[in-house]
């Protein structure tokens, strides 16, 4: 009890107007759509004078943008660029990138990396195809890390009992194909250990295949990348190529990674 209560008393406090802050953001930026401030209000349920505040002060540093026809609000130009600032910092990213353009130009497909954040992984970077069907850039972009296969090679690294944990109670789908039953998720990711990368088809993304290797320069394992295939390429030739960059691809940044001690 002693030790629980010490645990407690080392927790930092709460700052309410920064925790309201975050959370507004957080709540703008995972909308698909602008929201008006009564949307606002109820899911959030602070004061109505209290959010309308706090919105107008980040309308004028540019966090919040205000379409004044509407009266709605979404996310401002401010948290892209301190998004921006993120990536262009991250030693990972700096590091793994000159290998995905390798990896790029090997196969000729779109190559991502992302990282685990909770149960979803967000992706930080990306290198296209030259193909004119090709996958787009998703970076910024953050999907169930069971739908994915950069969230299958992830959670491979971790025991069954963590993974049950990371992941919520109940596993939604993107597709029809996607896997949703824990018990076949738990056998996927056993097959995924032993073969050293993972792979799904259709489970986030009509058309596409996805492979993914993890990259175990540090642990806990947070750090995967992965190549996108339109099905009309995908053969067993194509790939076995991709499996076979991906796997010497993740080898050359997780060893450029542990040289500079990330």
């Amino acid at each position: 009890m002693a030790v629980e209560q010490a645990r407690e008393t080392a927790r930092p406090a709460a700052v309410k107007s920064a925790d309201r802050t975050v959370e507004l953001l957080e709540a703008l930026a995972s909308s698909e759509r602008r929201l008006t401030l009564t949307e606002l209000h109820h899911e959030l349920s602070y004061p109505k004078s209290s959010l309308y505040m706090l919105l107008q002060t980040l309308v004028a540093r540019g966090w919040v943008e205000l379409e004044p026809a509407s009266g709605t609000y979404g996310i401002g130009v401010r948290a892209l660029l301190v998004g921006t600032s993120y990536l262009d910092h991250d030693p990972v990213v700096q590091v793994a990138i000159r290998v995905m353009e390798h990896v790029r130009r090997e196969v000729n497909e779109t190559v991502h990396l992302a990282r685990l954040d909770g149960g979803d992984v967000v992706y930080l970077a990306s290198r296209e195809s030259e193909h004119h069907l090709r996958v787009v850039s998703r970076v910024g972009r953050r999907l169930p890390a069971h739908t994915t296969s950069l969230g299958k090679a992830l959670l491979a690294e971790r025991p069954a009992a963590e993974v049950d944990a990371i992941l919520p109670e109940k596993l939604d789908p993107l597709t029809p194909n996607t896997v949703v039953d824990r018990a076949a998720l738990h056998e996927q990711l056993a097959k995924f250990r032993v073969a050293g990368y993972a792979h799904e088809r259709e489970e986030n993304t009509p058309g596409l295949g996805c492979f993914a290797v993890a990259l175990p320069y540090r642990n806990p394992v947070i750090d995967a990348i992965s190549c996108s295939v339109p099905l009309g390429r995908l053969d067993t030739d194509h790939e076995n190529q991709v499996v076979t960059a991906l796997l010497e691809g993740a080898k050359t940044i997780t060893e450029l990674l542990r040289q500079f001690g990330r």
